[in-house]
């Protein structure tokens, strides 16, 4: 039995030295150390020894059990090394090779200038709020003062998906919300996308952005008014500004106006650009809130006073950034959008 005990080791050391990988390495613990394994089987077979044959052939068994443990072991911690340096070759980076050059985006000037109008209003005590595209007639066009024979609820002009339900037509239903939903003061501007059924060319698109404000508290005037708009302006587009007011009609302001901006080439002086005014376009309409748009919105006009302007987002941004056709803000084509 002891030749059988030195056959095994013989038999796997010799299969450890021709082994490659881990896998393997534990097919041979199995055979020769498992359950079932070899040596495993010849201690089986020793209650046929007598008294004096099973203590050296149990104490040569244990030896050569530990024997293979061990070398066992070793085998493993060498076949993790060898195998952990094939892969740090494998895996080798010249760090002196040139990297792959990563495309990073960037905002959408569409979006980067709605931000940078929020982050101006923020500037000046205002909070954002945002409302649905999917609008009521009575947020949309009733609680605004809006009659009914008013063109903007024809059938021509707005995109109807029910008699009562709409796509907005401007941003202005999110203060209809506010109002109704919160007590004075109210503070607020809100910035999105509204829809109106206008052809498509340089300048109109049925889709567009809208941002507008809404001021409403006890002393509200035509003064503050006014000087919100100059700061504005001023934060926007620089300090040299100046903005001119000429009267107007909006249904949900009364008194109403449309301001118009210094000519941004030649800041007022009169140039070809603005032919010779020193004006530039309109650029946005403003009013004093009407007390029956307050009074439909739940808020007491005798006691509360307030008002309102409203901007176009693409109009500011083809301005800001020097574009001529509004179409390039909603094609998509990188080459345009790469520019910014």
């Amino acid at each position: 039995m002891k030749d059988k005990i030195y056959k095994i080791k013989e038999e796997a050391l010799k299969d450890m030295n021709k082994l490659k990988t881990i896998d393997q390495l534990e097919e041979i613990r199995v055979k020769f150390l498992g359950k079932k394994g070899e040596l495993t089987q010849v201690l089986r077979e020793m209650g046929s020894l007598s008294k004096e044959e099973r203590p050296a052939v149990g104490q040569i068994a244990n030896e050569v059990r530990k024997e293979l443990e061990s070398e066992l072991n070793l085998t493993k911690n060498k076949l993790r090394d060898e195998m952990k340096k094939r892969k740090l070759e494998k895996e080798r980076i010249d760090i002196t090779m040139p990297g792959n050059k990563i495309l990073l985006g960037h905002r959408h000037p569409l979006i980067a200038t709605m931000e940078e109008l929020e982050n101006v209003f923020m500037s000046m005590g205002f909070s954002i709020v945002h409302g649905p595209e999917v609008e009521t007639v009575e947020n949309n066009f009733d609680a605004l003062n809006s009659p009914e024979n008013h063109p903007s609820r024809d059938l021509t002009d707005t995109f109807y998906i029910t008699e009562d339900i709409l796509l907005r037509t401007h941003t202005s239903p999110v203060q209809v919300r506010v109002m109704k939903q919160k007590e004075p003061p109210i503070k607020i501007v809100s910035a999105g996308r509204t829809f109106r059924f206008d052809d498509v060319d340089d300048t109109h698109s049925p889709m567009f952005h809208q941002l507008e404000g809404l001021v409403v508290d006890k002393n509200v005037t035509m003064a503050n008014l006014k000087e919100t708009i100059d700061i504005f302006i001023k934060e926007l587009f620089g300090y040299d500004m100046k903005t001119r007011f000429r009267p107007h009609y909006f249904p949900f302001t009364e008194p109403s106006a449309e301001v118009d901006v210094s000519c941004f080439k030649c800041k007022g002086e009169g140039c070809d650009e603005c032919n010779g005014t020193g004006w530039s376009m309109e650029l946005l309409g403003c009013g004093m809130v009407d007390p029956k748009v307050l009074e439909n919105c739940g808020i007491d006009p005798e006691v509360y006073s307030g008002f309102a302007f409203g901007l176009g987002i693409d109009r500011i941004a083809m301005v800001k950034y020097g574009i001529d056709n509004i179409r390039l803000l909603f094609e998509n084509d990188m080459r345009f959008l790469s520019q910014f």
